[in-house]
């Protein structure tokens, strides 16, 4: 049992995309709202709205499943852009309450109030203080849960969506969590849980029950970590003020599986562009590039190499991703294709390497400024012009549930 002081918060925006589509067009108020595009295409559901769900739809669906599910189903196509500008209006509001902003994706963040008492009052008072503000300035709602850690905040901001307030007094972590099903425990995915239930354990309780001596046989290390989860124990603090993202990233599943070379590369580039446009953006370099390939078989194949120095460069990040990616493409058919920068930090100070790229530097730093004077569009490599590739600015379903410099905190899996 954990006994710390009630100053975490989650907050997280009801069906975010959906909830955003449905404000812009009244007529769609009410309605189930897909949001992943064309329902004939190959993608997946990014989110829905609470009235597809009830038909069993729900994100990362293919949009196939979900229009058998939910014939009637209005889908819409992603407007990444928008959501982004929408997230940047809510982040400045979680920011009026405190500097200890820890945004974790797109339509999440954890906070520490705990030296905003005194101006704003409780953690339940200024979570409340929040969810106001947040209709006030953008139109919609946002739950939130209030506990004395990340862990169980985040829990808590799960349970009573739309627009819900669950706050866990210290003391009840254990308690809060114990009859909750297994799977709303950070770190345990399908095999996870599968594994578990093999053990006869439903239950987070159940979990926090079982001796840890038995769970690290089952499960190794991780074990021993899921036993004090179990129990409501996280010592994660927030991590906020401008501290660094840990990864940015984007991929595409291609609308038919791609074997063209030629044509995997340059969507690999397009990815790249965004990715090193938005590590720009905020300050960033990257030190690792990873990529992730998924081919017609749905196999799915990580791989990563670490950069001789940090760099926020698209042709530096590319030439590595690319490195990466020719050995596990040759001969297959490729469904997916992503590329992540990792081990983020800021520039401290230059390098030999920066003296070779100034010319690079000089491109990037133009073509960065035409793009936030006249868009995100205005300027692209005419290589990838009238391609048919995914805009470098706009992700695909599958991974925008991510967040613009930062992928969730929630573990899915640690086999």
């Amino acid at each position: 049992m954990t006994a710390g002081r009630l100053s975490i918060i989650h907050v997280d925006l009801d069906a975010f995309f959906a909830a955003v589509e449905q404000r812009d067009h009244p007529e769609l108020r009410g309605k189930p709202v897909i949001v992943g595009g064309d329902p004939r295409s190959r993608g997946v559901v990014s989110t829905c709205s609470y009235e597809a769900r009830k038909f069993g739809v729900h994100s990362a669906m293919p949009l196939r499943t979900a229009l058998s599910l939910c014939p009637d189903g209005i889908f819409v196509p992603v407007d990444g852009a928008k959501y982004q500008r929408v997230s940047r209006e809510v982040m400045t509001v979680l920011r009026r309450f405190t500097p200890a902003v820890e945004q974790v994706s797109i339509d999440e963040a954890f906070l520490d109030v705990a030296g905003s008492e005194g101006l704003f009052g409780t953690a339940p008072d200024i979570a409340r203080r929040i969810k106001a503000e947040v209709v006030a300035a953008t139109g919609l709602t946002i739950s939130a849960g209030v506990a004395t850690n990340k862990l169980v905040a985040k829990v808590g901001s799960d349970l009573r969506k739309p627009d819900g307030l669950v706050v866990v007094q210290p003391g009840q972590e254990a308690a809060f969590l114990a009859p909750l099903e297994i799977r709303r425990l950070w770190g345990i995915g399908p095999k996870t849980a599968e594994r578990l239930h093999g053990l006869g354990i439903r239950t987070i309780g159940e979990l926090a029950a079982l001796p840890v001596e038995t769970l690290v046989r089952a499960l190794g290390d991780h074990g021993a970590t899921l036993h004090d989860r179990a129990l409501g124990i996280d010592a994660d603090p927030v991590v906020g003020g401008g501290e660094a993202a840990k990864s940015v990233s984007h991929e595409t599943t291609f609308e038919v599986d791609v074997t063209d070379a030629a044509e995997i590369e340059r969507t690999l580039l397009a990815l790249t562009e965004g990715v090193s446009a938005r590590l720009r953006s905020a300050g960033l370099r990257a030190g690792t590039v990873a990529v992730k390939v998924r081919d017609s078989q749905f196999r799915t194949v990580t791989r990563q190499k670490t950069l001789p120095e940090p760099s926020d460069l698209t042709d530096t990040i590319w030439r590595a991703a690319l490195e990466l990616v020719r050995p596990e493409v040759r001969g297959k058919k490729i469904r997916l294709l992503g590329v992540a920068a990792t081990q983020l930090g800021r520039p401290e100070q230059t390098t030999m390497f920066e003296v070779v790229d100034a010319k690079q530097r000089r491109v990037v730093d133009a073509t960065d400024a035409v793009r936030r004077r006249f868009g995100d569009r205005a300027v692209t490599r005419a290589s990838l012009l009238n391609r048919g590739l995914p805009s470098p600015f706009e992700r695909d379903p599958a991974s925008a549930v991510e967040g613009r410099v930062g992928i969730a905190k929630v573990e899915d899996e640690i086999e």
